[in-house]
């Protein structure tokens, strides 16, 4: 059954063996509990990236709290840069199987990912919405990485949201391409794009998933606010994806829901070799413990058929 809330997602992730996890930049309250409450839970077994003495002083702090994670293993890193790069090497070496952004910033994170552990997908980023007014977990995508994407790389940042979806246990997804409006108007380049996409999917040009656009928000999220607009859709209201029109609308919706709706949120990029945990540095430890298991459940699914 696919998963309507954080729990049982974590439920799921716990009942597997533990991945191994380098946290890059790891010397950050909120970082570091992150990792150790999902160290604690059996999600991940870390390896903690950044100034050994910062975080050994962190750790201390945090051994009465989660026992044993003083004993975390640390690779010093003189530098947010060193970190990163640090961390690409542990992936090569076979040492960890996913990589978890600490305290830097998201361009330095990416930067040594995008050169060594590229694959023939696109990299993009997904949020993972526990909204509480809404049934089930909502996908919203790209709101991170890609930021003006045109229709190819739209579809291919759909398809890495598909595949996450159906790992999820979402075997056919429903995704709403979004815009401001319904119907195609050639001066909103983002309704076209919507139009193809959707025309794309009946065409079997993406795969395993029911596509429909352009959708406002409203008719995305609403059976109700559909039918009184005349919108007949098997994605209006029943909507598993979310495909933004660019990265700025896409960061907006998501902090919105997260700090306007109550959603709470996980993050992950498809597309890479292994999981990539990238969330904001402002996030509650939660937000790493729930990527962290979205993390482990990638890492063991099978590969998407």
């Amino acid at each position: 059954m696919p998963f309507a809330h954080f729990d049982a997602l974590l439920a799921a992730a716990t009942a597997l063996p533990p991945i191994t996890v380098a946290v890059v930049d790891a010397a950050e309250d909120h970082v570091l509990r992150g990792a150790c409450d999902a160290q604690a839970q059996g999600i991940i077994q870390p390896i903690l990236l950044g100034d050994p003495d910062a975080i050994r002083g962190m750790l201390a702090t945090l051994e009465k709290e989660y026992p044993g994670c003083s004993q975390t293993p640390i690779v010093a890193a003189a530098t947010a840069e060193e970190a990163a790069t640090e961390g690409v090497h542990l992936i090569s070496d076979g040492k960890a199987q996913a990589l978890m952004k600490g305290y830097l910033h998201t361009d330095t994170f990416l930067h040594p990912i995008l050169a060594s552990l590229r694959t023939e997908k696109r990299l993009s980023h997904i949020f993972v919405a526990d909204i509480p007014s809404y049934p089930k977990l909502l996908l919203i995508t790209d709101a991170a990485i890609n930021i003006s994407p045109d229709l190819p790389i739209k579809a291919a940042i759909l398809q890495n949201a598909v595949d996450l979806a159906r790992i999820l246990h979402v075997d056919l997804p429903k995704a709403a391409i979004l815009s401001s409006v319904e119907v195609v108007n050639p001066a909103i380049p983002s309704t076209v794009d919507a139009a193809c996409l959707s025309k794309m999917a009946d065409r079997g040009q993406l795969a395993h998933v029911i596509v429909d656009g352009p959708l406002a928000f409203d008719n995305a999220i609403s059976k109700e606010a559909a039918r009184i607009k005349g919108i007949r859709s098997e994605v209006a209201g029943d909507t598993d994806i979310l495909l933004v029109p660019d990265l700025v609308s896409g960061n907006i919706l998501a902090k919105d829901l997260e700090y306007l709706a109550g959603a709470s949120l996980a993050g992950i990029v498809m597309g890479a070799k292994v999981p990539v945990v990238l969330t904001s540095r402002s996030d509650p430890a939660r937000a790493r413990l729930v990527s962290a298991a979205l993390a482990a459940l990638i890492v063991h699914a099978k590969p998407p058929s």
